[in-house]
């Protein structure tokens, strides 16, 4: 199955279970949807590597300060304003997208050690993520912080390959392909560099949505 999905690009041997399946959408403002989620979670991620899709990164984790959030424009402000409520940390490898289809290794670290390595460097990526159940299918919506905001992006990601997918009526474009969503790139280069010039390409050349993943339902209400 990974052959024909791309996994063929990595070394054979590998499970599903070092993999992430996924696809990702724009979405023009949060969605209502999302502010039905009550525990949000606030994540940030320092890229040490980031190259020919390729990264190395650590994420720090916790749960979302209650209320609306000052609007940061530089996400080691935040970090420093939310260093207290980091619950979680990890050390993941990724690999490139192939198909709907990316390595994924990770490894859980002690948060005071996370939270100190991502003093000391990295480009920062920071968003509120909340989880929403839509049809048959679990999707996260991250809304970025900082320098990317205001991006918002949904994706659903399964266990093996996201086919046959009911997409929900707040996705305005399907972006799997499109490296500069990918947040490594975010880190790098954020969306408010080129918000503008996506916006006209939105308008001139309009929605599209990846057809090799079989048959895409478009509109499912949120």
């Amino acid at each position: 199955m990974l052959g024909s999905w791309g996994g063929s690009r990595y070394r054979q041997g590998m499970s599903d279970g070092d993999f992430e399946f996924e696809r990702k959408f724009f979405v023009p403002e949060l969605p209502t949807a999302a502010l039905r989620e009550p525990h949000p979670v606030l994540i940030v991620q320092s890229y040490f590597l980031a190259a020919d899709g390729y990264a190395l990164r650590i994420r720090l984790q916790g749960p979302a300060p209650a209320g609306s959030l000052p609007t940061w424009g530089d996400e080691r402000e935040l970090l420093e304003a939310a260093a207290g409520s980091f619950t979680f940390c990890a050390l993941t490898a990724k690999g490139p997208y192939v198909g709907g289809t990316r390595y994924e290794a990770e490894r859980e670290l002690d948060v005071t050690a996370g939270l100190a390595m991502v003093r000391l460097g990295g480009d920062l990526v920071a968003k509120l993520r909340y989880s929403v159940w839509l049809g048959d299918d679990g999707w996260v919506i991250d809304s970025f912080l900082g320098r990317n905001e205001p991006l918002v992006v949904a994706e659903c990601e399964r266990g093996g390959p996201v086919t046959d997918l009911a997409i929900p009526d707040f996705c305005r474009s399907e972006v799997t392909d499109d490296p500069r969503f990918a947040n490594d790139a975010l880190a790098t280069s954020p969306y408010s560099h080129w918000s503008a010039a996506y916006g006209r390409e939105l308008e001139t050349n309009g929605p599209r949505f990846l057809t090799e993943f079989g048959t895409n339902q478009l509109g499912l209400p949120s």
